[in-house]
Order: structure tokens, then C-alpha cells, then sequence
């Protein structure tokens, strides 16, 4: 029997949480905590004879199943890696029990708040709804800044500049508000240069920026790069202005997840340029919606060069984009090339327009095919409309297009079976690629040996610190589209929401069909990665990791090397963790690669500082031309290997050596 605050209560009872509050449930978990802990210690008599009475490890926790688990599928004398055991789930038997028997009665919902402390899990991506962050409305020193609102800061400002540099950089959840900046300036420029970046949550908002602004200019550079979860708002900006020039240089590239809207951007502007360069580039699910983007506009010139290019799976919504305006240019270029599938849809894109020029040059050349879909696009257009479509992709629909003025050339001509790059050469005429990429992403293999000096890139994992479930409770859970309701619910993700496009993401990557030849599976327990892992390789497997972070974004030394199986071409297992409210891997099958572990040495002094663990993929020949990898070595699809570092939280699994 069990008593909570002076009630009798059978066990069952005790164990319908649903009723209880959260006084009752810690109670509970003490009492129950308390029971595990003296079944788990030694006997009295046990005291009585100087033998220890401490504890042993509590095998009805997860954690030990996972142990146990190890043992009976993997190997008996090697224990599970001390990296792997601790992404285990750290409940305790009490709270286990707890949660697993509310997991049961479809109740975790109600308790999400303990749930998510207990079981170590991040559960809100939102922008906190209780920021007391005050408004700023005078100068201020723009560098190194963080996490500031900003409303008519530089009203009717004649002249000058405003610079933001370093601004949120590195923040766990970077929150900010821009809100009618620079109205009625005259011949006033903004940069934003490395702002926001390397961040974990981002929630910015711009409206009315630059609203009725005279010439000046705004540019963004590195404008949130390498965020987990981008959350962007652009609404009215810019609108009424005239010439007032718009840059976006790397926006949001390498980020993960989350999304961008831009309503009613630049609308009824006068010649006013914008520029999206490299836009979203090498990014996992990012969502952007453009609703009303330059709608009514005058003179309008906007240009997409290097848009969601090698990005994975890229939603793109262009809506009333610069309907109705008058002598208006667009240009894509390089749009969403090498990118892995991808969704972008045009409605009623430049309809009703006047003299519109618009050219698809090099678009949508995805490594595998996407879906396209064009609606009213162009129709009811006057003038000398011209569009042109040339070097344009597969699988696209068109609806309703407008019936004069069109151009498609070499429409089909490039998919992802492209000929190879010279090799002499990272591009060739008519196909671009991304120009920058990280050094040390991407290294031939004959860089790993002893001695070698080469730059090590940023393997520092940015992810949100989250655990794995148990098995028993993951199974449980939603998990699927078909269940996207319910999975919200759980986690309390409301309609638009951060939340919300963070499960809705990664349930479309896990559902996502295998690439060609690709075998493919998302696990949320770490007995589930231990399953797909045998099932690929067999049962005598092992796992690795690169140790630590030492010697990111520095020169380093490449000590010893070791080939995994003799340096011979073996077949691995790669994991990469996935956006999600608890731990969640992205596992395939890397067939035809090597596997090596080498000590990295201080650039300085030759001394160890981390072991490293780098895979190099021997067949890239169905690699997209646009790939960065090819960018940076200099090279095509098929005629080098490609070798990159396992970062922080990553691994791969081979079979045992």
C-alpha cells in the first residue's frame, strides 16, 4: 500500500497519475526510489560480517537494461563506449516507472514539464512568451550585443550608418525584435555583419523595417549561419521605400531546421534591389515563405544566386511574389543546386505584372529529384513580360501559366546524373557552385598521414543537450505524419510554432524515401541504433566517435593513423543526430568507404589533443557536381574520394577489428 499526503491508495491507484498533481508525484517517485534503493543494497547480515553496504548500480534502471542489452546483442567482455552509454536515458527506476506507465495511458501530455526535466529532453524551441526585454530607442554600441528590441530606433535618421557586428553571437536562444528601424530615413545604411550566428533557438523579428526609407542601404552577412533553429520574421520590410538597396550574403546557411517568412517585403517600393546570395545554402529542412514580396513594386530587381544550394530537403513558398508590380526583374541562379530533394511552390508568382523579366538559370538541379509546382504564374501579366526558363530540372507542374512570353530552353537538360567536372576545375560553364566552404571539411585521403599539417574545422556539436528514451516509452510515443496531431499535442507545439516545425521536419526526413542505393533509419532509443547498426553490419559490431573537440578551427598535426579493417574498403553505419525534443539519430548505410583513427597533435609543441575519427568515401559518382565537397578539393562526381571528420555527437559504426 501507498500513502500520499495522509490518503490510502492501492498501488494501481498510486499509479494513475493522470489525477495526481505534482506534489503527489515526487512524493511518489521518493517512496518508489526509496524501494529500488534497499532491494539494491547489500543485507544487513552483509554489515554484520565488515562486508560493504554501498550500493550497487540499479538494474531496473534504463541505463542498465541498455548495458545489459549490449552484452547480450553486441559483446559480452566489451562494454558499451563511455559516449554512448551516457546518451542513455538517465531516469531512475522510480521515474522509469512512472513515465513509462503514463506513456502508456497516453498521458505524458499532461505532465510534458516533468517529463522533459526527468527524462533530460528539450521540448520548447518557441521564443519565451515572458521576455521582459525593454524596447531600445537610443544609440547604443552595436558590437558584441545580444538580445535587444529595437522600436523606431532611427526614426527619420538623415544619413550616417548603423553596423551590428558579433551581435547574439553563440547564444542558446537569441531573441530579438526590430520594429519600424531607420522609418523614414533618408540615405541611411544598416549592416549586420556575423549576426546572430552559431546559436542554438533564434527568434527575430523585423517589422516595418526601413518602412518609406530613401536610398541607403541594408545589408546582412552571415546573417544567423550555423543556427539549429531559425525562426525569422520579415514583415513589411522596406515597404514604401525607394532605392533603398537590400543584401543578403550567406542568410542562414549551414542551419538546421526552422524557417523564414518575408510578407509583403518590399511592397510598393520604388527601385528597390534585392539580393539573396547563397541563401540557406548546405541546410537541413529549412522552410522559407515569401507572401506578397514586392507586391506593387516599381522597378523592383531581386536576384537568387546560390538559394538553398546542397541544402537537404528545402520547402520554398512563393506567394504574390511581385504581383501586380511594374518593370520588375527576378533572376534564380544556381536555385537549390545539389540540394537532396526539396519542395518549392510558385502561386500566382509575378501575376498581373507589367513589363516583368524573370529568368530560371540552373534551377533545381537536385541530387535527387524534388517537386516543383507553378500556379497562375505570370497570368495576367501585360506588357513585355519575358520568362525564361533555361537549364531548369525534372519532375516540375505548371497550372494556368501564362501563355505568351514564355522561354523554356534546355528545359530537362541537367539532372542529377550531370557529367562530371573537369578536374582541373571546380565548375564549368553554366553551373556554379557554392564558392566557400569551410576549410578542413572536406580533405583528401591522402591527408591522413603522420606528420601532415591541415586545418581542422568546427566539429563542436550545436545541437541542444538532450537524452535517448527507453525503448518502452519511445515505442509508445507518435511518431509519424499520420500522427502529427498527436505529436503535437505532446509537446504542447502550437500551430506555427518553432515546436511545431521542429517535429514536422524531422518526421519528413525519417519518412523521406531512400536515396538511391541508400538504407536508412530514424532511432529515438539507443537499443534501436544498436538494431539498425546489426542489421547492416551483423552482430559483431563497434562504434566510434571523434574524442573530443580539441583543435576545432585551428592548424593541427596529424599524429599516428590507423586504418580500421587494415585499411581496407569496408561498408559503416553513420549516425547524425536530428532536431527533436529527445534524442533522435539519422542512421544510413555508407557502403564503400575507409575508416581511420588518428591522433590529432597541438600545432604547437606536438602534443595529443584529441584522437580523431575520419571516414573517406571511396564512390562519389552519384554526388551532385554542385556538392561542397567538390568546391573545395576541386574536383567532379567520381573522380576523387572525399574524406570528412566524425564531429562531436556523431559516430559510425563498422563491423568489430
Amino acid at each position: 500500500m501507498f500513502f500520499l499526503i495522509g490518503e490510502q491508495h492501492t498501488a494501481e491507484e498510486a499509479l494513475t497519475l493522470s489525477q495526481m498533481d505534482s506534489r503527489r508525484i515526487c512524493l511518489l517517485i521518493f517512496l518508489l526510489s526509496s524501494l529500488f534503493a534497499w532491494n539494491a543494497t547489500s543485507s544487513a547480515a552483509a554489515t554484520a560480517t565488515g562486508t560493504s553496504t554501498a550500493t550497487r548500480p540499479n538494474p531496473f534502471t534504463p541505463r542498465a537494461a541498455f548495458v545489459r542489452y549490449w552484452k547480450a546483442q553486441v559483446s559480452d567482455d566489451r562494454p558499451p563506449p563511455p559516449f554512448l552509454l551516457s546518451k542513455a536515458s538517465p531516469l531512475s527506476a522510480a521515474a522509469y516507472a512512472l513515465l513509462a506507465k503514463l506513456a502508456a495511458g497516453n498521458s505524458l501530455s499532461s505532465h510534458l514539464r516533468l517529463f522533459c526535466s526527468l527524462a533530460n529532453l528539450f521540448c520548447s524551441f518557441d521564443e519565451d512568451s515572458r521576455s521582459t526585454q525593454k524596447d531600445l530607442d537610443e544609440d547604443a554600441n552595436f558590437a558584441v550585443y545580444s538580445n535587444k528590441r529595437f522600436a523606431s530606433y532611427g526614426t527619420d535618421r538623415v544619413g550616417g550608418a548603423d553596423s551590428f557586428k558579433n551581435y547574439s553571437e553563440g547564444l542558446n536562444k537569441p531573441d530579438f525584435s526590430f520594429k519600424k528601424y531607420t522609418k523614414d530615413g533618408s540615405g541611411h545604411s544598416e549592416g549586420f555583419a556575423s549576426y546572430a550566428t552559431e546559436g542554438n533557438v533564434a527568434n527575430g523579428s523585423f517589422a516595418s523595417y526601413g518602412f518609406g526609407a530613401n536610398g541607403g542601404s541594408g545589408e546582412f552577412k552571415n546573417y544567423h549561419w550555423r543556427v539549429n533553429v531559425p525562426n525569422l520574421l520579415f514583415t513589411t520590410y522596406d515597404s514604401d521605400g525607394n532605392n533603398h538597396k537590400l543584401s543578403f550574403a550567406s542568410y542562414s546557411d549551414d542551419t538546421n531546421s526552422g524557417s523564414q517568412s518575408f510578407t509583403s517585403y518590399a511592397k510598393h517600393g520604388n527601385s528597390v534591389p534585392t539580393q539573396f546570395a547563397t541563401y540557406g545554402d548546405d541546410s537541413n529542412t529549412i522552410a522559407s515563405t515569401f507572401t506578397g514580396y514586392g507586391l506593387l513594386g516599381n522597378a523592383g530587381n531581386d536576384t537568387f544566386t546560390s538559394y538553398g544550394g546542397t541544402a537537404n530537403n528545402p520547402h520554398s513558398t512563393f506567394k504574390n511574389y511581385a504581383a501586380g508590380g511594374n518593370s520588375a526583374t527576378e533572376s534564380f541562379t544556381s536555385y537549390r543546386n545539389g540540394a537532396n530533394v526539396g519542395d518549392d511552390s510558385f502561386q500566382s508568382y509575378a501575376r498581373s505584372a507589367n513589363s516583368a523579366k524573370t529568368t530560371f538559370a540552373s534551377y533545381g538541379k537536385s541530387f535527387n529529384p524534388g517537386n516543383d509546382t507553378f500556379k497562375e504564374y505570370g497570368k495576367g501579366s501585360k506588357g513585355k513580360t519575358a520568362i525564361e526558363f533555361k537549364s531548369y530540372s525534372v519532375d516540375r507542374t505548371f497550372k494556368e501559366y501564362a501563355q505568351k512570353g514564355v522561354t523554356f530552353a534546355g528545359y530537362s537538360n541537367v539532372t542529377s546524373e550531370a557529367k562530371p567536372l573537369s578536374p582541373s576545375s571546380s565548375t564549368t560553364s553554366g553551373n556554379s557552385v557554392n564558392g566557400w566552404v569551410e576549410p578542413g571539411r572536406f580533405f583528401r585521403e591522402s591527408a591522413l598521414k603522420p606528420g601532415n599539417v591541415m586545418q581542422m574545422p568546427d566539429i563542436v556539436d550545436k545541437m541542444p543537450g538532450r537524452s535517448f528514451l527507453p525503448r518502452a516509452i519511445a515505442s509508445k510515443l507518435p511518431f509519424s505524419t499520420a500522427r502529427l496531431r498527436e505529436a503535437k499535442e505532446l509537446f504542447h507545439a502550437g500551430e506555427g510554432s518553432a515546436t511545431e516545425r521542429v517535429i514536422v521536419n524531422a518526421l519528413s526526413e525519417c519518412e523521406r524515401p531512400p536515396s538511391r542505393g541508400e538504407t536508412k533509419r530514424c532511432v529515438g532509443s539507443a537499443e534501436e541504433m544498436v538494431d539498425f547498426a546489426a542489421s547492416v553490419l551483423g552482430s559483431g559490431i563497434t562504434v566510434r566517435t571523434t574524442e573530443n573537440v580539441n583543435g576545432s578551427k585551428r592548424r593541427v598535426v596529424i599524429g599516428p593513423v590507423r586504418g580500421i579493417n587494415g585499411g581496407e574498403p569496408t561498408e559503416s553505419v553513420s549516425c547524425h543526430q536530428s532536431l527533436y525534443p529527445y534524442l533522435l539519430y539519422y542512421c544510413h548505410a555508407v557502403p564503400k568507404v575507409r575508416v581511420y583513427e588518428a591522433e590529432i597533435l597541438h600545432f604547437v609543441g606536438r602534443s595529443k589533443i584529441n584522437r580523431g575519427v575520419a571516414i573517406c568515401h571511396l564512390d562519389t559518382s552519384s554526388w551532385s557536381p554542385d556538392h561542397g565537397a567538390f568546391a573545395a578539393l576541386g574536383s567532379g562526381p567520381g573522380q576523387i574520394e572525399v574524406c570528412h571528420w566524425i564531429f562531436e555527437n556523431d559516430m559510425t559504426w563498422t563491423a568489430a577489428d
